[in-house]
């Protein structure tokens, strides 16, 4: 599946609700679903700079494609980090660098969001991007 069905499948998923509350629920809901991150990658490394939760985030490049594994103190952020993780794992950092996330407000999470929450967002893309340019100059410079 492509980055851009993947969005298509979110957007689906969350205009099965005709109101926020119901897919604040899914928000908790997949972040309850995303597998435990190892304590040893809570680490200030993985810290997410700009969240109003605490976010940590885990990259891993097998040399081709980058997998990310997450978590967050708070179940909505949590399930938000989940929704990014189901777009950009198992990706090429050239497909994440390249990325036009138009699900984000298509499914009207930016605007539904408290400006810190909103902030979080930004940055949690901000940083999987970062990882993304990060392994493609590695791998560029073996």
């Amino acid at each position: 599946m492509t980055i851009e069905q993947i969005q298509e499948e979110i957007i689906e998923e969350f205009s099965a609700f005709d109101d926020w509350m119901g897919k604040y629920n899914l928000l908790i809901d997949l972040g309850r679903e995303l597998p435990v991150l190892d304590p040893k990658f809570k680490t200030r490394d993985f810290l997410i700079e700009g969240c109003q939760s605490k976010v940590w985030l885990y990259p891993e490049f097998n040399g081709s494609t980058v997998s990310f594994k997450a978590d967050s103190d708070a179940l909505i952020t949590k399930g938000i980090v989940a929704l990014l993780i189901r777009v950009f794992s198992g990706r090429s950092p050239e497909e994440i660098i390249s990325a036009d996330l138009h699900f984000i407000d298509k499914i009207g999470l930016r605007q539904n969001l408290s400006p810190t929450r909103a902030n979080g967002l930004l940055s949690m893309v901000r940083q999987i991007k970062l990882y993304a340019i990060a392994f493609k100059a590695k791998n560029t410079n073996k």
